[in-house]
């Protein structure tokens, strides 16, 4: 039987799948404006536009870049990448 592509396992991290999704009924809405650390060191203004939680596990979001052209990915959401900005308020 072939193993599901999508499906999250302790061997296969979502960073190891390009296109990888978290079950759609896990997953959260939201938007969390952010800027992105780069590993080149450059920042970029960003959208968190989902979160998943997965049991026992750090919190994943799906983030992407504004104005870069760039397809949204899913990453470990990591504070010293990923700085929370505010959504309203200012």
């Amino acid at each position: 039987m072939a193993e599901n592509p999508r499906q999250h396992t302790t061997a296969t991290r979502p960073a190891d799948a390009p296109g990888w999704q978290p079950p759609e009924h896990e997953v959260e809405p939201a938007y969390q404006p952010v800027q992105i650390n780069r590993a080149d060191g450059s920042w970029a203004v960003g959208r968190i536009n989902a979160w998943w939680r997965p049991a026992g596990a750090p919190a994943w979001c799906r983030v992407r870049a504004v104005g870069r052209g760039e397809t949204p990915a899913w990453m470990p959401f990591d504070p010293e990448r990923l700085l929370l900005l505010p959504a309203t308020g200012i």
